[in-house]
């Protein structure tokens, strides 16, 4: 009845709403205009009547409006194939009807690209979901939606999907509920605060003076302490034995002969390349130097302050994961090893469940593991592909540029923006796009929405989607659990659609919260009180 350049408005007659499937006059259906030489494909996104009074026995007309996404060609060889934009508009009379299931399809297929199924079509569920895995991970992908909408679940069967279809990929999973271990039980392993090693040594320096002031902001003086301690430490690690042992007994640490030719420590581990360990024990000697000089540099209560809070550090049994074994691990290997999955025997996935570490680390952690996916992608020359999964991802890279962990920003960024080139790929979790960097979040080029009811969230994928589905987006606040709406490279077009059904055994679930398991006695007061104190 009326056709503008991306709507139309459609009339019919009805008597009264049809059952099930034969009512092809409702919202988020696809139907089919035929002007001729092309169907153009339309989605229903507005019903009306025209007249204000329903007549109950006879016919009634009413209005559809509809959104024109693209229009389905004939081949030569009796295919249809699906073209977004439209090259022949419909005149007004052109029919319009239910969309052939062959054009539905047609709609929906990658052609040439080699396509996954992850559930189906919302419009006709014999029509499969399909996602190209190598578009998906190279150009990265988000999933969003609000609690208890399945995101977990999702992500669950998309990683599955990857790990088949790419069988030199890593994937680590920061998973700060602890829920993904069910998931995989048979190709993951799982990394909490009890099995985890990963020495303080490994961090770079920004990243450890927050482990050190518990994330808050540090103490300059302290912060230049620790920096030059630091780097006598690393030097007294490696270069003792160059050094003349009967030259430097009783010097201090300022003022020990420059060795000429020497590599200046403070380059070591902080200038890029592998870090450099270095031993506690060396730390606290060197403070101890720098206390005892005639010619303090610094107030000795600064330094005994800095003392105290290394020592408190080092003796805090939650921090173990950070000293227990620092200084048996001679070199990065067996922290790439057991990360990373180098090799992976079966076991391609790693689950990091991150609730068992100190809140005040967790920022630190999240930086440096960031930081290790892209250098080991990069310096693996394409032999290994590494997916960094942040679940939860506002609370890596806020909106808020004043929020949030500088390093672990910086690194997760440099992934999104460099990543593809050398293997490095990123997938975002979160229930508060709204919260997210936009920045990281445009560089998700594939992105599925779930049910969203917030109007800023809504707003950000309304205007994430780049082709003329944004009446898409209105679905947002109603979709049911496990659906959604996918766009973006890894698709053919705007879709709808349901996640595939998985076994309860294989989707993400709280230790102690799986499906069917026994409810676990209660812990007595003071086991309790022993588990928070990490103990």
């Amino acid at each position: 009845m009326s056709c503008s350049g991306a709507h139309a408005t459609i009339a019919a007659t009805v008597s009264g709403p049809a059952p099930g499937a034969n009512n092809i006059w409702a919202i988020g259906r696809l139907i089919s205009i035929n002007p001729g030489a092309s169907r153009i494909v339309g989605l229903v996104y507005e019903m009306r009547a025209v007249k204000p009074a329903w007549d109950e026995a006879g016919p009634n007309t009413i209005a559809i409006e509809v959104e024109l996404l693209g229009e389905v060609v004939d081949r030569p060889d009796g295919t249809g194939g699906f073209q977004s934009g439209i090259s022949t508009y419909p005149p007004i009379g052109s029919l319009a009807h239910r969309i052939r299931s062959r054009d539905l399809a047609a709609v929906h297929d990658l052609g040439a690209r080699n396509g996954v199924a992850i559930g189906t079509l919302t419009q006709d569920a014999a029509v499969p979901a399909t996602v190209c895995i190598e578009q998906l991970l190279s150009r990265h992908f988000a999933v969003l939606g609000t609690t208890g909408v399945g995101k977990s679940s999702a992500v669950a069967l998309l990683l599955r999907k990857a790990v088949a279809a790419k069988p030199n990929l890593r994937v680590l999973i920061l998973d700060p509920h602890n829920e993904y271990a069910h998931a995989f039980p048979e190709n993951s392993v799982r990394i909490d605060a009890q099995t985890l090693d990963l020495p303080f040594w490994i961090f770079r320096f920004d990243e450890f003076v927050d482990i050190v002031f518990r994330g808050r902001p540090p103490v300059e003086d302290e912060a230049e302490i620790l920096r030059e301690v630091i780097a006598v430490a690393r030097s007294r690690y490696r270069g003792r034995a160059a050094h003349d042992m009967a030259r430097d007994l009783g010097s201090s640490v300022l003022k020990r002969p420059l060795d000429i030719g020497a590599r200046r420590p403070v380059e070591m581990g902080e200038a890029g390349g592998l870090a450099v360990p270095y031993r506690i024990a060396d730390l606290f000697t060197a403070i101890d130097e720098l206390i005892g000089l005639h010619e303090l540099r610094y107030p000795r209560a600064t330094l005994r302050s800095l003392r105290v809070r290394l020592e408190t550090l080092h003796a805090d049994p939650r921090y173990g994961f950070l000293f227990a074994h620092a200084n048996s691990i001679e070199t990065i290997a067996p922290v790439i090893g057991q990360i990373f999955r180098v090799p992976h025997h079966g076991r391609p996935i790693t689950v990091f469940q991150l609730a068992g570490l100190p809140s005040e680390v967790v920022n630190a952690v999240a930086s440096s593991l960031a930081r290790l996916a892209f250098d080991l992608a990069m310096s693996s020359r394409g032999g290994y592909e590494i997916l960094l999964l942040c679940e939860e991802a506002h609370r890596y890279v806020p909106q808020n540029q004043a929020l949030g962990f500088v390093p672990t920003r910086e690194a997760i960024a440099r992934i999104a923006k460099e990543g593809r080139k050398y293997g490095a790929y990123l997938g975002i979790v979160t229930q508060r796009p709204g919260e997210l960097d936009p920045t990281i979040l445009s560089q998700c080029s594939t992105v599925f929405a779930m049910r969203l009811a917030n109007e800023a969230d809504q707003q950000i994928i309304r205007a994430a989607i780049a082709d003329a589905s944004t009446s898409t987006i209105a679905f947002l606040p109603s979709i049911g659990n496990r659906e959604a709406i996918a766009f973006g490279e890894a698709v053919a077009t705007t879709m709808r659609m349901r996640f595939l059904d998985q076994r309860p055994e294989d989707l993400p679930a709280m230790a102690g919260h799986e499906p069917g398991a026994p409810r676990r006695p209660e812990p007595g007061l003071e086991e309790l009180v022993a588990r928070m104190r990490g103990l």
